[in-house]
């Protein structure tokens, strides 16, 4: 998928006909609760009260490699790659499903789930605009706030 794509939310993808944001499974490594995922984006968009579309992609290590590479130079996989969109589209959000299963194997307290909901909530706050890079720590604040309101 090419960083701001114009991916719609509906009947197509999974997604209620009126949410802004789209889920796309894009890998085959690891099996994710897709019903469990949208309800929590549709808390997530409800919560955080923006209905600019956006879209979730569940790819490969090797897949999102190639991103980080491409537009950080970093050459390695990733957990969460954010790309801003323009218009009235709010961008995309590739999730490595690989990366989250490592990461949740190595903690007591994560599912594979869990972590891709949290991994979906940091993208998204990077697309609405935080920068946990350069922010004085307002947006790791807000994202641990979140995290407990929405329970992931």
């Amino acid at each position: 998928m090419a960083a701001g794509s114009r991916n719609r939310a509906g009947p197509h993808d999974g997604s209620p006909a009126s949410a802004p944001y789209a889920l796309l499974n894009r890998q085959r490594m690891h099996r994710v609760d897709r019903g469990r995922i949208l309800g929590f984006l549709d808390r997530l968009t409800s919560h955080l009260e923006t209905d600019r579309p956006f879209t979730v992609v569940l790819v490969s290590d090797s897949v999102i490699e190639r991103y980080n590479r491409r537009y950080r130079g970093v050459r390695a996989p990733t957990d969460v790659l954010s790309f801003t969109g323009g218009d009235d589209y709010l961008g995309d959000i590739l999730i490595s499903t690989e990366t989250a299963y490592n990461q949740a194997r190595r903690s007591a307290a994560l599912s594979l789930d869990t972590n891709v909901e949290r991994l979906a909530l940091h993208g998204l706050l990077h697309l609405m605009g935080y920068d946990h890079e350069t922010d004085d720590g307002e947006m790791r604040a807000l994202e641990i706030r979140l995290r407990r309101k929405l329970r992931c």
